[in-house]
């Protein structure tokens, strides 16, 4: 699904250098629930917006669903956003003029879809949320973790290959917070494949799979997932057994 090889990025200024990522080799499956931790300015955002096609590498590889990305002209990156990803910020970004539905809609009215169709699969959205009772709500009127629940909804109302969430919890309190890891296991379960930046010990735990940034490379991969423990086939890393990285 995702494939990095030797990816950095360099941010330039009149002055300095700021290495965000180094040397970064990372594969994402198909399915997988991958949580990236690690101190504030380590680079994580920073992996996310790459993932995302909104930062484009100063070096290395990375192809999405087999495509490489790097060589994408900005239009052909935008449709690849809005098609193929799904994202949940921090701070919701919901418009305020516009409900919940109407909202959760916005991504849909880029595409050449029809009208019926669209209205379907916000309904659906919604109700895989569970906000279908908040649809004509606007945000103000919502509490910052039924905010979060609509932005789920946009994200994934457009049925994304893969959902990028950048601190999902982090306006959130650790009740409100926990409500919305438990909302990303459920659509992880249903098949979503997801990848969330969290600085949050606690959340980063919900993910099948945790990999740790520090100083822009990768320094651990972890693997927690208690169904390949339980087979006896699937030649994958023992639960809890940390895969050292070379190189990243």
């Amino acid at each position: 699904m995702i494939s990095l090889q030797g990816v950095a990025k360099v941010f330039y200024t009149d002055e300095v250098e700021t290495h965000a990522l180094q040397h970064i080799d990372l594969q994402i499956a198909e399915g997988e629930f991958v949580a990236v931790g690690g101190p504030s300015g380590c680079g994580k955002s920073t992996l996310l917006s790459i993932i995302g096609l909104l930062e484009v590498p100063t070096s290395g590889a990375y192809t999405l669903a087999g495509q490489p990305v790097e060589t994408l002209t900005l239009a052909q990156r935008a449709r690849i956003r809005n098609h193929d990803v799904g994202f949940v910020f921090q701070a919701f970004n919901l418009i305020g003029e516009l409900t919940v539905a109407e909202n959760v809609e916005l991504p849909l009215t880029y595409r050449a879809m029809p009208v019926a169709e669209r209205i379907e699969r916000v309904q659906r959205a919604i109700e895989r949320v569970g906000m279908s009772h908040r649809a004509n709500h606007f945000p103000m009127q919502l509490s910052g973790a039924q905010q979060q629940r609509v932005a789920v909804a946009r994200a994934i109302v457009g049925d994304p290959l893969i959902l990028l969430a950048d601190e999902p919890t982090g306006n959130l309190d650790s009740k409100n917070g926990e409500a919305v890891m438990t909302l990303l296991g459920d659509l992880h379960r249903d098949g979503a494949t997801i990848c969330m930046v969290t600085h949050d010990s606690r959340f980063i735990r919900h993910a099948q799979r945790q990999i740790h940034l520090f100083d822009g490379r990768i320094v651990e991969d972890l693997v927690e997932d208690r169904q390949s423990c339980l087979s006896s086939i699937a030649p994958r890393p023992a639960c809890g057994e940390r895969v050292p990285r070379s190189g990243g």
